[in-house]
């Protein structure tokens, strides 16, 4: 399968190469079914990858990475109710990372705020190929779902031993969506 490879875009390019890039050390959180390996990653056209590099989506708060994958099940036309997900804390280690603090920084290079929880993901893939053309390790920046901040690695700048998993539960969808109403 032929990835499409259009020219960078130059100034984003030189605004991304403005930012040094920091390290990141400290715990995430990810959901995968439970049949998959919890740092595996791969190149899955989402928000931040255009589907020419193996990237691993974490968030920094649980809530965080159960808001995300309950959004992405939740679009189907029936809650699947025999997926078993396990959601994973994993110790992570970066040395160079793109840190996008905020919207108003998204904002800057293109992402309108009030459009970053669609399903649009062009000018997002675009900055997450040219971060990773320029040799950054991940993205750091905020989630879509929760208010907290997603740390979305880029598995050929890391090594083995910068990534780690820590614990691991099984996800209830019934029950978490059942304390979820109640808040």
């Amino acid at each position: 399968m032929a990835i499409e490879r259009r020219a960078r875009d130059i100034e984003l390019l030189d605004a991304l190469d403005a930012h040094a890039g920091v390290p990141f050390e400290g715990d995430v959180w990810r959901i995968v079914r439970a049949e998959r390996d919890a740092l595996e990653g791969s190149a899955s056209k989402a928000r931040w990858d255009p589907g020419s590099f193996d990237v691993l989506y974490t968030s920094l708060a649980k809530e965080g990475a159960l808001e995300e994958i309950h959004f992405h099940l939740s679009r189907q036309p029936v809650f699947p109710s025999k997926i078993q997900s396990v959601i994973h804390k994993i110790s992570v280690r970066t040395s160079r990372t793109l840190k996008l603090a905020d919207l108003s920084a998204l904002a800057a290079l293109g992402i309108m705020p009030e459009s970053y929880g669609d399903l649009t993901y062009g000018r997002s893939q675009e900055i997450g190929d040219a971060a990773f053309f320029l040799g950054f390790d991940g993205i750091l920046a905020p989630s879509a779902r929760w208010p907290c901040q997603n740390l979305v690695l880029f598995l050929d700048r890391l090594e083995p031993q910068d990534l780690s998993v820590i614990e691991s539960e099984p996800v209830d969808w019934t029950a978490w969506r059942k304390s979820r109403q109640q808040r």
